[in-house]
């Protein structure tokens, strides 16, 4: 187990302020383990219920019953499956006290889990849980991480090979088992071909009504479906940033698998050399730098954004928090230069200034305001700016 000491602080601030807290994220990234690992430490009693543990499930048939009673830290594992129990926990978090702290695993949104924002608002705190990070596995694991993936799983898998087999289960599981479960009912053969198609067009423009005619349905229900990958953590779409410039700008989000190693189980590829030999493999790269930097900014949603021109400017990560503007470009090169694009960014949208990751070693300036980062190096040269 690789220790997630950031995320344990940060679920117990939350748990000091609010009566309960939601761990959001996909299947199998860790939010069980984080979860025991906080119990192990939580200074009061514990009762662990997994809502898919048949066991578990028999003791909540009346949930009142079962729920009023306890005190301490309770914790709710895939708590998406029963969403008819969230009026009840708005009523026990309204309580005095309240004697419990409840803390819930998601694989799913609240957008995606009928009445969970609505009967808990005001009164729950999310945390989006990722896969691993950086920061956590260190640089020497760097290669690792991009080509395997940050689902822990995956990462630490004895070979390259039994990684990728892992994320092809993951993936034929998600859409079998965990897709019906949510109520879901969309075919899976047609839902792994859009997935598949969003492989192959990850980091470009989203164009629903083109995914469309090539699946057979209506935009309407590309974007619908789009909204359950986005719900349940697979993929991720970055918003386009409008500025008041008199230019054409962009208007259509970008799409990314948010997992690298998903995105590589796709295209069928289990080490470095074969992913280094694949066309996407810019694409990847870029994908996987923004996870990173992301994840090492502690961005928030509604902070990230891209920005593109109908003249072909553009900027592959702008970061706005409060009154500042950080622009980020990535490049799979040892030897990044700067480019007309970045410099018409820069002035176009009042950049504080732009870090242009790299592949290669060492950190340096490219020019006035543009300075140059390796991936490997970011958490270092990052940590000012969170």
């Amino acid at each position: 187990m690789i220790p997630r000491p950031a995320h344990l602080a940060r679920l117990r601030e939350l748990l000091a302020d609010s009566p309960a807290v939601a761990i959001l994220g996909a299947r199998q990234v860790g939010k069980t383990t984080l979860a025991r690992e906080l119990a192990a430490s939580w200074p009061g009693p514990v009762t662990f219920l997994d809502l898919e543990n048949p066991t578990h499930a028999a003791r909540l048939a009346a949930p009142p019953l079962a729920l009023e009673p306890l005190t301490g830290l309770v914790v709710l594992d895939e708590v998406q499956v029963r969403p008819e129990i969230f009026p009840l926990l708005r009523v026990l978090l309204d309580r005095p006290g309240p004697p419990a702290r409840f803390l819930l695993l998601g694989s799913a949104s609240p957008s995606l889990v009928r009445n969970a924002s609505e009967s808990l608002a005001g009164r729950l705190a999310f945390h989006d849980l990722g896969g691993l990070s950086l920061r956590e596995v260190g640089p020497d694991r760097l290669r690792d991480l991009w080509v395997r993936g940050g689902f822990p799983r995956s990462f630490l898998a004895a070979s390259d090979e039994r990684s990728l087999r892992w994320r092809e289960d993951f993936i034929r599981t998600w859409l079998e088992r965990d897709l019906p479960a949510l109520g879901l009912a969309i075919p899976a053969a047609t839902l792994r071909r859009l997935w598949s198609m969003l492989a192959h067009w990850h980091g470009q423009l989203l164009n629903a009504s083109e995914l469309g005619r090539s699946l057979g349905v209506a935009d309407t229900s590309v974007r619908r479906y789009l909204d359950i990958l986005e719900g349940t953590f697979v993929v991720h779409l970055l918003q386009p940033w409008h500025a008041n410039l008199g230019k054409r700008q962009v208007k259509s989000p970008r799409i990314y698998l948010t997992d690298s190693g998903l995105l590589h189980a796709f295209f069928g590829v289990a080490d470095h050399g074969a992913l280094l030999g694949h066309p996407k493999v810019g694409a990847s790269w870029e994908g996987f730098g923004i996870a990173t930097v992301l994840d090492l900014l502690g961005v928030r949603p509604g902070e990230a954004f891209f920005w593109r021109t109908q003249d072909g400017a553009e900027i592959d990560l702008l970061v706005h928090r409060g009154n500042r503007r950080l622009g980020f470009e990535f490049k799979l090169t040892t030897a990044p230069r700067t480019t007309r694009s970045m410099h018409i960014a820069l002035q176009d949208l009042d950049l504080e200034e732009i870090i242009v990751i790299h592949a290669g070693e060492g950190c340096f300036p490219l020019a006035e305001h543009i300075r140059a980062v390796a991936l490997a190096e970011a958490p270092g040269a990052l940590a000012a700016l969170g």
